[in-house]
């Protein structure tokens, strides 16, 4: 069977992040969303989305398919139910289509279809912020699928440890002298990682291959640093994609932080409003602040963004793809992708210069900038004037 996981109608929602992937590439938890479901079916996927991400994220047709709506996490009995459809079945749960059999060349009309109605409760991230706020169940899950019937690596004589039978660590992990409180959930310490000394982690936590925590950071749960990345400072219930650094002094919470980020020496966010109301957070499709009815709410940061040294973001602030931030006092809640400056001055970062930093950037972690990802980021430096009131 070939499936074929698809944005759905939430797309949108999940702006500034699904700019420059499909919804499925998403993380949350340790894995993204499209690696959870490869995980449960056995199989490699492919996308549906939009038409300027096509050539990066290919759709593969078969004789027979499946069609999974990306944004749904999966589980075993979800996948259960998918595996045994049959043609001309869809899956339907809480009224939206989450999967359904389709057959090369088929014409699909869902009035000829049987519903196969789905009652189990599921996690679905629709909204940008849902990445954080979802991430501690995503995280406990994606922590029992990944260390079923394995043997975590041992833990250091020097680390102080809480529950270490909920602290999985993998080949190459470097970790000394800090400590691990997993009594308040699971501790994922992937392949070729390193905790620095002095640093305070608290579960859910996952760090994943190849990341690194710096000196003495605080760490509150639930929160996910992705490969690659760099954290230090104090952080509470954050993603970070990957490739992304917050190297230094400075707090972020409550916030999701996209790919080939950077967040300058003393970079802080509020992830509380002084009259602790509801947070707001710009909607790209309703170019509006909608209420997300979160008391904490902080960054929402597109993929190669930077911020400078002393950047205050303030809460619920939403940076789009490609910015570069800096200034004197806050910058806007709402930062279309290409801004340079946000503060004093609001400029537009010019496509060449903007590319020409992410070759120098991705060269330093031995990457290069193809030619596909080129095209994606000229397309959107022409789409974000559309961002700009």
């Amino acid at each position: 069977m070939n499936y074929i996981l698809f944005d759905g109608d939430i797309r949108e929602a999940l702006l500034p992040f699904t700019y420059t992937r499909p919804v499925a590439d998403i993380r949350v938890g340790i894995l993204t969303i499209r690696e959870k479901w490869e995980k449960y079916l056995g199989y490699t996927t492919t996308t549906v989305t939009e038409e300027y991400l096509e050539e990066k994220y290919p759709m593969v047709e078969a004789p027979q398919n499946i069609m999974i709506d990306g944004s749904y996490l999966p589980t075993q009995e979800l996948v259960d139910v998918i595996q045994s459809l049959k043609p001309n079945q869809v899956i339907s749960y809480q009224d939206d289509i989450i999967a359904f059999f389709v057959e090369e060349g088929q014409e699909i009309d869902f009035d000829t279809y049987e519903v196969v109605d789905y009652h189990s409760e599921l996690v679905r991230i629709a909204n940008k912020w849902d990445i954080f706020q979802k991430n501690d169940k995503a995280l406990r899950d994606d922590f029992a699928l990944i260390t079923e019937d394995r043997i975590s690596e041992e833990i250091p004589s020097t680390v102080q440890v809480l529950a270490p039978e909920n602290i999985f660590i993998e080949e190459g992990a470097v970790l000394n002298f800090v400590t691990l409180n997993a009594s308040t959930g699971p501790i994922y310490i992937g392949k070729n990682t390193e905790i620095m000394e002095g640093s305070v982690i608290r579960g859910p936590f996952a760090l994943c291959e190849g990341a690194q925590v710096k000196l003495a950071t605080k760490v509150y749960g639930a929160t996910t640093i992705g490969p690659e990345c760099r954290v230090g400072g104090e952080v509470s219930n954050i993603v970070m994609f990957g490739y992304s650094n917050k190297g230094h002094d400075g707090f972020l919470g409550n916030s999701v932080i996209g790919e080939w980020c950077n967040l300058g020496a003393d970079t802080n966010n509020s992830n509380l409003k002084n009259n602790y109301a509801p947070v707001k957070l710009w909607n790209y499709e309703t170019e509006d602040y909608e209420n997300t009815g979160l008391q904490f709410c902080g960054l929402m940061m597109g993929d190669h963004s930077k911020s400078g040294i002393n950047t205050m973001f303030n809460t619920g602030t939403v940076v789009g793809v490609s910015c570069s931030i800096f200034g004197g006092t806050f910058p806007k809640t709402f930062l279309p992708s290409f801004t340079w400056g946000g503060v004093e001055q609001d400029d537009i970062y010019d496509v060449d210069k903007a590319l020409e930093t992410m070759r120098i950037v991705m060269a330093r972690r031995h990457i290069e900038l193809t030619e596909v990802d080129e095209n994606i980021i000229r397309y959107l430096a022409e789409e974000n004037k559309l961002d700009r009131l």
